[in-house]
């Protein structure tokens, strides 16, 4: 399904589904294969090549081009990746009532902002595990909570 923004003729739309099929087929165990016997072929061509220049420039320059070209890819689908969670994201505090819906523009603050920001709800945390440590030394909760 297409985005109507998004035609699926456009170079955009294209470059994204291919860089979700690379990234995912890159990830299957069987890429992961391929690239070792190709390591393997080219380690044991070594002695037929007299270990020369060209032979360790074969695989220098091909492994540095594949590394090259799949930072972009990777980053891509990364990118799109990180989108969707914070769009999904976004609709969960969106639809819960008593969820702040400030919270859903944190992206455009500034670090110091976003800093303030964890502190805050690290600190939250903190008193939260006590709490739990309270529970948890309470013989009568933890009868309780087992029982459930």
């Amino acid at each position: 399904m297409s985005h109507p923004s998004q035609p699926s003729t456009s170079p955009h739309f294209r470059f994204s589904r291919f860089a979700k099929f690379i990234a995912a087929a890159t990830g299957r165990p069987g890429t992961f294969i391929l690239a070792v016997v190709v390591i393997l072929v080219w380690a044991v061509t070594g002695p037929l090549f007299h270990y020369s220049d060209t032979w360790q420039l074969v695989i220098n320059t091909s492994t540095t081009i594949v590394t090259f070209l799949m930072v972009f890819l990777i980053q891509n689908t990364q990118n799109r990746d990180s989108q969707a969670i914070h769009v999904k994201l976004d609709e969960l505090i969106r639809a819960k009532k008593g969820a702040r819906n400030s919270m859903i523009d944190l992206d455009d603050l500034t670090d110091e902002e976003l800093a303030k920001i964890h502190a805050y709800y690290q600190e939250l945390a903190k008193k939260s595990r006590g709490e739990l440590r309270e529970l948890q030394e309470d013989p009568a909760t933890v009868v309780a909570a087992v029982k459930k």
